[in-house]
């Protein structure tokens, strides 16, 4: 497969604008990336920019703190599935994994799957705070849950993809779930190696410059 379409050409700035969306969208098209990412709002306006092509719109829930309540979330990926999104990329609550409450963190996974039926679900850990054995737990989570994906990073934390989640993620889920490698993504150096190591999807802000470079 091509290096563009593992990239979910990603914008989640707060001060993001309509016209960096349509940028975005319009890069998206001219590379032909597997999907823009976006923040909720603008999911109906990247449904229009990118109508009639192949790019998918992936949307990101509870973003990026992860610390709403279910039912916030659930409202959050209805909403942006009925806009247009074909994806969720949804933060778990990071404090209630620490604190131990693994039945809650895996609840809400499990009601959100459910809530965006055979649309895709990733799961976002934010590795940064997390423990080895913190990473591999909320693998399992996922898996029992029936997420789709598990993502490293928001891109908003103290720290983005490592080679070391990604090795740890693969060994604890092997083929049974997908892996997208997020945050601090800049080069096709990078990018490459996290596809070698079987990551499935590339989020980045970077995505022009990565597919451009010699």
């Amino acid at each position: 497969m091509k290096l563009n379409k593992y990239i979910d050409h990603t914008l989640l700035k707060a001060n993001t604008t309509v016209e960096d969306i349509k940028k975005l969208c319009a890069e998206a098209k001219e590379y032909n990336f597997y999907a823009v990412c976006v923040n909720s709002y603008y999911v109906a306006l990247a449904d229009s920019e990118l109508m009639h092509t192949d790019v998918k719109i992936a949307s990101v829930v509870g973003f990026p703190l992860g610390s709403m309540d279910t039912k916030v979330k659930v409202f959050e990926s209805q909403q942006c599935i009925d806009q247009g999104a074909d994806e969720i990329d949804m933060v778990i609550n990071i404090g209630l994994l620490k604190s131990g409450y693994y039945n809650i963190v895996e609840d809400e996974i499990k009601i959100i799957k459910k809530a965006i039926g055979d649309k895709i679900l990733k799961v976002i850990f934010e590795n940064c705070y997390l423990t080895n054995e913190e990473k591999k737990i909320a693998c399992k989570l996922s898996l029992n849950a029936g997420a789709d994906f598990i993502k490293t990073s928001t891109g908003f934390g103290t720290g983005g993809a490592t080679i070391h989640d990604i090795q740890l993620m693969k060994h604890e889920v092997g083929d049974r779930l997908k892996i997208k490698a997020s945050g601090g993504i800049r080069d096709i150096e990078t990018a490459q190696k996290y596809i070698d190591l079987g990551v499935s999807r590339i989020g980045t802000s970077s995505g022009v410059t990565i597919v451009t470079s010699k």
